[in-house]
């Protein structure tokens, strides 16, 4: 079995399992790729549960940790997913929101789990780094949105 140098650990209560199953089944290039069993009893668990379920996410190594309610997610920390257009928008917004989830605003919205998504057209990330006037007309309409429009962005973005 070969680790990964470095990934990214989140914190589940005790859904990890899950949660990788629905990342693997949304967004290409992720994948369950392990799931392991406590050898004994913990602090969230007992013996035999599942512990740990390593994933990859558009191809980020992953590990889901079963570790009890004690800490959960905060927007601190999020997944920013680039989108091509306003259908892949869609498609990654409603399965999120539609799986249990929550829309937020500017794109953000959070899964069942309380991981945090932000769910970025790519025309959004381009006009805000064209700067100067270009980047205020976006960023203002980004303000307005839940869901990001990519149609109001390239909108703002002409002026």
């Amino acid at each position: 079995m070969s680790i990964p140098r470095n990934r990214i650990c989140l914190w589940f209560d005790k859904d990890a399992g899950a949660a990788a199953r629905f990342y693997a089944e949304t967004f290409p290039d992720s994948a369950v790729t392990a799931v392991s069993r406590a050898p004994s009893d913990f602090p969230g668990g007992k013996a035999g549960e599942v512990l740990t379920v390593e994933f990859t996410v558009l191809g980020l190594p992953c590990l889901g940790l079963n570790g009890g309610p004690h800490f959960p997610q905060t927007q601190a920390f999020s997944f920013q997913v680039a989108t091509a257009d306003q259908a892949e928008t869609d498609r990654y917004w409603e399965a999120i929101i539609g799986n249990g989830g929550q829309a937020s605003q500017c794109g953000w919205c959070k899964d069942r789990w309380g991981v945090n998504w932000q769910i970025t057209p790519r025309v959004l990330s381009e006009g805000m780094a064209a700067g100067g006037d270009e980047a205020e007309r976006v960023f203002a309409a980004m303000m307005e949105m839940d869901k990001i429009d990519v149609a109001r962005i390239e909108a703002a973005r002409r002026g």
